[in-house]
């Protein structure tokens, strides 16, 4: 059972359409997986869309009393009109979206993830021992937004954060110092985390940060000179 959600201010920040493409793509992803987070975005969203219209509809009421005059549309000319009938005479566009979740292989391994990922799977995998990384082209400034894929007996080494990391696991599982993960748990961690992510069978998630790790034990280290290279 999921046991980590988005607080409640991600989700209404999410139905006003106020978050950033890689925040957006987690709150997204996350409610394909929990039907609790999905009911309450649903209603959030209901709740916005008619707080708009009730505004639209408080600034556009013009009544007769307050105009003296009657407008009166020219007519189109003949060509214009002849065009807009021929537009109208076509048969309506049957456009259908699929929201079904969408397959991913990589290595040996197929997954099944969620139908908002499917018009950012275009970068290839790179990968350094049991770790594989797909970065998104979100063009946010230093936000760095990836699906990262750990195979079995993997484990990322001990770090803190310069900044937050978003990790929303999408399949399989792992564990760190704070208990274990379930596909949908949506992890949001600060500076104050220091943790060393692995798994026992493999798992993939769908990772943000806004800043480099910082490794803070053994030969990992070294990695943190060029660490703005590599997050």
């Amino acid at each position: 059972m999921i046991k980590h959600h988005p607080q409640e201010a991600l989700l209404l920040a999410h139905a006003k359409g106020e978050l950033p493409l890689s925040m957006a793509i987690a709150i997204s992803a996350h409610c394909s997986l929990c039907d609790k987070c999905a009911a309450i975005v649903a209603t959030l969203t209901e709740q916005q869309a008619q707080q708009v219209l009730n505004a639209q509809s408080n600034e556009d009421v013009i009544t007769a009393s307050q105009t003296d005059m009657t407008l009166v549309a020219d007519p189109l000319p003949d060509e214009l009109q002849a065009m807009l009938a021929h537009i109208f005479s076509q048969p309506e566009a049957n456009i259908t979206l699929s929201y079904s979740p969408i397959s991913l292989s990589i290595k040996t391994a197929t997954y099944n993830i969620p139908a908002v990922f499917r018009q950012h799977l275009t970068r290839p995998w790179q990968q350094l021992g049991k770790v594989s990384r797909m970065r998104f082209d979100v063009d946010e400034l230093n936000t760095r937004a990836s699906l990262l894929h750990i195979d079995a007996l993997g484990e990322i080494p001990q770090h803190t954060h310069k900044g937050y990391e978003l990790t929303l696991l999408l399949a399989g599982e792992f564990t760190d110092i704070n208990g274990e993960y379930v596909p949908g748990d949506f992890i949001l961690l600060d500076h104050q985390t220091h943790h060393a992510p692995k798994t026992k069978t493999g798992c993939l998630c769908y990772t943000v940060l806004d800043a480099p790790l910082h490794f803070t034990k053994g030969l990992s280290k070294l990695l943190n000179p060029i660490g703005e290279l590599i997050y």
